[in-house]
C-alpha cells in the first residue's frame, strides 16, 4: 500500500521557514497549497493527523482489496475545456486521468421502479419525459430553474474573496443567489408542480449533499444536479490518485505534506494567528495559517475559547448544524467486476419516494426500513483496478446514520468499543448487504470480506465532531452566513475547502481557489483558465 506524504513519526518536520501552514490534507488543503506553490513558489507545509494524505479522497486497503472512502464520481472532469477539468489539469500537470462512467451515471430506484440519469442535458430531458410523459412541462421548468440558479453562482462566490471590511460593497453580489438559496428543495419542486413520485426522483441524489428535500437549500441541489448533467467520471488508479498527483506541485516549490502530525492548537500572538502547535508540543510558525479542518473544528477546538470570543468566533457556526453522518459497508469479492456483471452506474435505492418521511421514520425507529442505500462499484469504474487487484472486485454500500445512535460510544477507542457496538454494526452490515444482494444477486456467494464503518470512524479519522461527512449542513441558513469565507476575523487565519463553498470534490476544489486567491492577493481562477492545458492531460477510455 502506498501512503501519500511523509510521516512525522518517522522523519520529523522539515526545516522552515514556511510561507504558510495548512491544517488538514483534504482536497481543499492540498489544492490550496498547490496553487500557492504554483503561483508564487510559496513554501507551504501541510499537516495531516491521519497516516496518509488526502482526507476523503484517500483509499484504504485490506489484503487484496482497496476502497475509496469519499469519492465515488466527479462531474465535468471528463469534458475537455470544462472548468473542473482545467483546474485538475493545472493542479496535477495533467497527470490525473479520468475514466468516463458512460451514458448512465446514476440509477434512482424507488420500490420496484428504476430511473436512469443519463449524460447530457437534452438526453436527460428526453429520458425523464419518457418516464413522466404527463409532466413534461414540469421537467422543462425544472431544467430551466436549474440553469437560472447556476447563473447566480459566479457573483455569489466572487463576493467571498472581497475583504470583510468592504462587505457592504459586495453584498449586492449575493442577492440573486440568496433568493434561490433561501428556499428548500421541497419548496421549489412543489412550486413547479411536480408530482410526489417525480419529486422523489428529482431529489434522488440528495445523499450527495447530505440533507433530505425539506431541509436542503435549493441552491446546493441546483449546483449538484447541474454538475452531473453532463455525466460523471472516476479517477484512474482510484481516488488516492487525486492527492498523489497534486503532491508534486507542493514539493517542487519546497513545500511538504506531513502525515501523522496532529495539530492541537492554532498559535495566536498579539491578536494574530502566527502558527500551529502539534499534539506533541512542537510549534510551526508561518505568516498564514490555513485550516481545511472545517469550521466546527477550527473555531471550536483549535482556538481557545478566549481567543475565539475576542475575535467574535465563539458561535460562528450557530444556526448551521452539521450535515448527515453515514455508515458504509466495504465489500470485497473473489471475482472480477466483469465476471459479476457489475455496471459503472451508482445506484440510489429507496423504499419510498418521500425522502423526508423515510428519514423521519428511520430516525425515530432504527428498525424501520432503511431510508437510503447507495451502491458504488469502484472496481467497475476504474480501468486500472484489475491490474492492481487481479481476480477481485469491490463495492461500497452507504446508508445514512443519525450520530445520536452512536453517541454513547463516543469516549471509546477505535476497534475497542465493546460487544454492544459490534452487535449494532453487525445488524447494519447485514441489512446493507441484503440490499446489495437484492440489487446485484450475482455477488451472493462471492463475498470474501465485508467491513462496516460508522460515524465514529469518521470522527476518529477525520476529526469531525458528529461524524459528518459533508461538514456544515447545506441548509438555507448556511448560504446566508457571511462568515463562511476564506478570510476570518482573526488576522493571519484563513479557511479553505468545502465549508466555505459546497460539498463534494468540486466544492472543495473551488474553495481552495477562493482561499489561495485571497492569500496570494490575485485572481487564481483567471490564472487557471488562461493557462494552456498540459500535454499529458487525458481521459482514459471507459473499459
Amino acid at each position: 500500500m502506498t501512503r501519500i506524504g511523509t510521516s512525522y513519526k518517522q522523519h520529523g518536520l522539515p526545516s522552515g521557514p514556511w510561507d504558510a501552514v495548512v491544517i488538514g490534507s483534504g482536497l481543499g488543503g492540498l489544492a490550496t497549497a498547490a496553487l500557492l506553490a504554483l503561483h508564487g513558489e510559496r513554501r507551504v507545509l501541510v499537516l495531516e493527523k491521519h497516516y496518509t494524505a488526502g482526507g476523503f479522497t484517500h483509499t484504504f486497503h485490506r489484503p487484496g482489496y482497496e476502497w475509496d472512502v469519499g469519492v465515488h464520481y466527479v462531474g465535468d472532469v471528463h469534458r475537455e475545456g470544462s472548468l473542473m477539468r482545467r483546474l485538475f489539469d493545472h493542479l496535477t500537470d495533467g497527470a490525473l486521468a479520468w475514466a468516463d462512467l458512460g451514458e448512465v451515471y446514476d440509477k434512482i430506484i424507488i420500490g420496484g421502479d428504476e430511473y436512469d440519469f443519463v449524460a447530457g442535458r437534452e438526453a436527460w430531458r428526453r429520458r425523464m419525459h419518457g418516464y413522466f410523459p404527463a409532466e413534461r412541462g414540469v421537467i422543462d421548468a425544472y431544467l430551466e430553474r436549474l440553469r437560472a440558479t447556476v447563473r447566480t453562482t459566479r457573483r455569489f462566490f466572487l463576493e467571498k474573496v472581497i475583504p470583510p471590511v468592504l462587505s457592504f460593497a459586495g453584498a449586492p453580489l449575493r442577492w440573486p443567489a440568496l433568493r434561490e438559496a433561501r428556499r428548500t428543495v421541497r419548496e421549489v419542486l412543489a412550486s413547479l408542480g411536480a408530482s410526489p413520485r417525480l419529486a422523489g426522483v428529482l431529489a434522488g441524489q440528495y445523499g450527495d449533499y447530505g440533507l433530505p428535500p425539506s431541509e436542503a437549500s435549493w441552491f446546493m441541489h441546483a449546483l449538484l444536479v447541474s454538475h452531473y448533467l453532463g455525466g460523471g467520471a472516476y479517477p484512474v488508479g482510484g481516488s488516492s490518485q487525486i492527492a498523489a498527483t497534486i503532491l508534486p506541485a507542493i514539493e517542487r516549490a519546497g513545500g511538504a505534506v506531513i502525515t501523522s502530525a496532529e495539530v492541537s492548537e492554532i498559535v495566536v500572538e498579539r491578536g494574530r494567528a502566527v502558527g500551529v502547535r502539534l499534539a506533541d508540543g512542537a510549534v510551526v510558525h508561518a505568516p498564514a495559517v490555513i485550516s481545511d479542518a472545517g469550521v466546527a473544528v477550527t473555531f471550536g477546538r483549535l482556538l481557545s475559547r478566549e481567543v475565539a470570543a475576542e475575535a467574535g468566533l465563539r458561535s460562528v457556526a450557530a444556526g448551521v448544524p452539521p450535515s448527515f453522518a453515514h455508515v458504509s459497508l466495504y465489500v470485497g469479492l473473489e471475482r472480477t467486476a466483469a465476471e459479476l456483471g457489475l455496471a459503472r452506474a451508482n445506484q440510489w435505492v429507496y423504499e419510498d419516494h418521500d425522502h423526508d418521511r423515510a428519514i423521519a421514520r428511520y430516525s425515530a425507529d432504527p428498525d424501520a426500513p432503511l431510508p437510503l442505500a447507495y451502491l458504488s462499484f469502484p472496481s467497475a469504474k476504474d480501468p486500472d483496478f484489475a491490474r492492481r487487484h487481479p481476480g477481485r472486485a469491490t463495492i461500497e454500500v452507504i446508508g445514512v446514520a443519525p450520530y445520536a445512535a452512536f453517541a454513547r460510544w463516543e469516549g471509546s477507542s477505535w476497534k475497542k468499543r465493546g460487544a454492544d457496538y459490534d452487535a449494532v454494526k453487525a445488524r447494519l452490515a447485514e441489512r446493507l448487504q441484503a440490499v446489495l444482494e437484492r440489487r446485484c444477486p450475482s455477488v451472493a456467494g462471492s463475498i470474501a470480506h465485508a467491513e462496516l464503518s460508522t460515524p465514529l470512524s469518521t470522527r476518529h479519522f477525520a476529526g469531525h465532531p458528529h461524524g459528518e461527512i459533508y461538514g456544515l449542513a447545506h441548509t438555507p441558513a448556511r448560504f446566508a452566513a457571511r462568515h463562511l469565507r476564506p478570510q476570518t476575523a482573526l488576522p493571519g487565519l484563513y479557511l479553505t475547502g468545502s465549508d466555505i463553498c459546497t460539498a463534494g470534490v468540486g466544492g472543495a476544489a473551488m474553495g481552495a481557489v477562493l482561499t489561495a486567491s485571497v492569500v496570494a492577493r490575485r485572481n487564481l481562477l483567471g490564472a487557471v483558465l488562461r493557462a494552456d492545458a498540459p500535454a499529458r492531460s487525458r481521459v482514459a477510455a471507459a473499459v
